[in-house]
């Protein structure tokens, strides 16, 4: 993970998203890395997860793990570890695998937070900058709305990027929450932390920058909490020796 990240330090954020994506699905259970087959499309190749990358040094970190300790760590628990400790690398917090259940409202804004590292293709904003009106979103900065319209010429454009965390997008930190604040936050579910009293005040509050050791402290065991959605175990585990495929 090292080498990875040292060598492409702007993967940090998509082997985080992968983690994410997997866990909300069906709970963790690694069936994001799972290849389609003939007559079964794979929740990889779904709408939502077209824009999904770091496949390929999960798999080429699993072939180590498994040369050296053959069928012992999960696919989930593998790709758990490798979304902590790319968090890590990019100057975040640490935290244990595996403890409590049970999300709630403060761990969703929490999670949020991970829009701190990576970048988004069009597509999945630019329904906030286009419409049938042809009306910006009104919960947007009409100034970034500008900007982003500059960069995301339409509703279909796979062409351009934009970072998640203007200016900080490689390195995990609070500043995500200051967007936000401004009402520049990317995506319709950052804007929606500020429609409730309970996001809105922890984005606020994190905003200010006086409080990163505490959002340190709460994305870690937010994560943790995640981390165990829907984990498989016993007789309905299977230690997958190469992530994309069963075996």
């Amino acid at each position: 993970m090292v080498k990875i990240i040292a060598a492409v330090p702007s993967l940090a954020g998509p082997l985080l998203r992968l983690h994410f994506h997997d866990c909300f699905v069906n709970g963790c259970d690694a069936s994001v890395l799972l290849e389609s087959t003939e007559g079964n499309v794979a929740e990889k190749d779904a709408k939502p997860n077209k824009s999904l990358r770091g496949f390929g040094s999960v798999e080429r970190v699993k072939a180590k793990l498994e040369a050296a300790c053959p069928g012992v760590v999960s696919c989930a628990d593998f790709l758990t570890l490798m979304s902590r400790d790319a968090v890590v690398l990019a100057k975040g917090p640490n935290w244990p695998i595996f403890a409590s259940k049970g999300l709630n409202l403060k761990d969703l804004v929490v999670l949020s937070g991970a829009h701190t590292l990576g970048t988004a293709h069009c597509p999945s904003y630019a329904d906030r900058l286009y419409n049938s009106t042809g009306l910006v979103d009104p919960s947007l900065d009409s100034e970034y709305a500008h900007k982003l319209r500059l960069k995301c010429k339409s509703l279909d454009d796979q062409s351009m990027l934009s970072e998640m965390d203007p200016g900080s997008y490689k390195t995990f930190d609070t500043s995500y929450y200051g967007h936000v604040a401004k009402r520049r936050g990317l995506f319709r579910s950052d804007a929606a932390l500020l429609t409730d009293d309970t996001t809105r005040d922890y984005v606020q509050r994190v905003a200010t920058g006086k409080f990163d050791a505490e959002f340190f402290n709460d994305f870690s065991e937010s994560m943790i909490k995640m981390g165990n959605v829907g984990v498989l175990t016993g007789a309905e585990r299977e230690i997958r020796k190469k992530c994309h495929v069963l075996n």
